[in-house]
């Protein structure tokens, strides 16, 4: 199954609409500690309104938290950031592939980025006015990319 990882997301409205696309998708949610808002926040259920009871949720305190626990492939990861050079259309994505995400106000950390440049992709934009998309927009995105071949 696929999984879409958020790391230390702030905005509760992006989780709970990217909680929703994972449960209309039957895919796992997983979140990296610490977010800028708590689960409980009416606005994580309001966005994922009464579908969030039905996420598949797992938590992890830290990245390594989440490495150590999990231990993915390396060729499963599969991390989204706007000055990634490769685009999402470029990989096939495999069934296990882990859809990572990082926190809207600055993405993945510098390290991270680092140690996993080979594995690094961004959603295109034709206009440079837009400094970036929404975080629940790429994610959604990228999701049905991965999933091209399930349905075509």
């Amino acid at each position: 199954m696929m999984k879409v990882v958020l790391f230390e997301p702030e905005i509760p409205f992006n989780t709970g609409s990217i909680g929703r696309t994972c449960v209309a998708l039957d895919l796992e949610l997983i979140l990296i500690k610490p977010y800028g808002f708590s689960l409980d926040d009416k606005t994580v259920a309001r966005s994922g309104t009464r579908y969030w009871q039905f996420i598949k949720l797992s938590e992890y305190d830290s990245w390594d938290d989440f490495l150590e626990t999990r231990k993915p492939d390396h060729d499963a990861l599969f991390l989204f950031e706007e000055d990634a050079e490769r685009n999402f259309y470029e990989p096939t994505y495999p069934d296990d592939a882990y859809l990572i995400f990082g926190k809207e106000s600055s993405g993945l950390p510098m390290d991270l980025r680092a140690q996993m440049q080979d594995r690094m992709f961004h959603v295109p934009m034709r206009n440079d006015r837009v400094k970036s998309l929404n975080l629940s927009n790429v994610a959604t995105a990228v999701i049905y990319q991965a999933l091209r071949g399930t349905y075509v």
